[in-house]
């Protein structure tokens, strides 16, 4: 299979990101798909560096302003759209420009991630959560610990929404949630 390019430009917020993915995408007619985490909330506008206005109209954008804050949207969810946004691009003969300061979102797009699956248990995860409430969060901690030393040391007792999380991968999946997901990348179908 014949890989496409991927231009990424990756780094924190106001080091000039928008300036040079602008520039270079007038340059070698290309098009930009935010790897930013927050700008793919609407409304997400101060802090952010969000291009302008100005900026968006000069070139095509993907993946700003696309979900609610109070949607479900994941890493999965992202990975998704921006192969849709990367494709696209090609298909119109662009060249597609990966710009953001999230490295876990560019990362997964250009390393080929494969997400661990998302439990659909609601009554699991409530579980858990009354769990933390009843006996704290290093009682679930401890849980981890057990299925999983790795994760339970990578992973700080007081970051409930992840230790919940790499339960939940254990949960669905059988396995140690070390052992699963993005860290196990597949080949990706885009060039660096």
């Amino acid at each position: 299979m014949k890989h496409k390019p991927v231009i990424a430009i990756i780094g924190p917020t106001g080091v000039g990101k928008t300036a040079i993915s602008l520039g270079l995408a007038d340059m070698y007619k290309g098009e930009i798909v935010s790897a930013d985490s927050r700008l793919v909330y609407r409304g997400m506008n101060i802090g952010t560096a969000k291009p302008t206005l100005a900026e968006q109209k000069r070139v095509r954008h993907h993946l700003i302003d696309v979900v609610e804050p109070a949607d479900d949207w994941n890493l999965a969810k992202y990975q998704f759209a921006a192969g849709v946004a990367i494709e696209n691009s090609h298909n119109r003969g662009k060249i597609p420009f990966l710009v953001g300061g999230t490295g876990q979102y560019s990362t997964a797009v250009l390393e080929g991630w494969t997400p661990p699956p998302k439990s659909q248990d609601i009554d699991y995860r409530s579980s858990l959560e009354t769990q933390v409430q009843e006996m704290g969060y290093e009682n679930l901690h401890r849980r981890l610990e057990i299925i999983d030393p790795v994760s339970a040391e990578r992973i700080d007792a007081r970051n409930v929404r992840r230790v919940i999380r790499a339960l939940e991968i254990h949960h669905v999946t059988g396995l140690p949630p070390a052992s699963c997901g993005s860290n196990h990348p597949q080949t990706s179908r885009f060039s660096k």
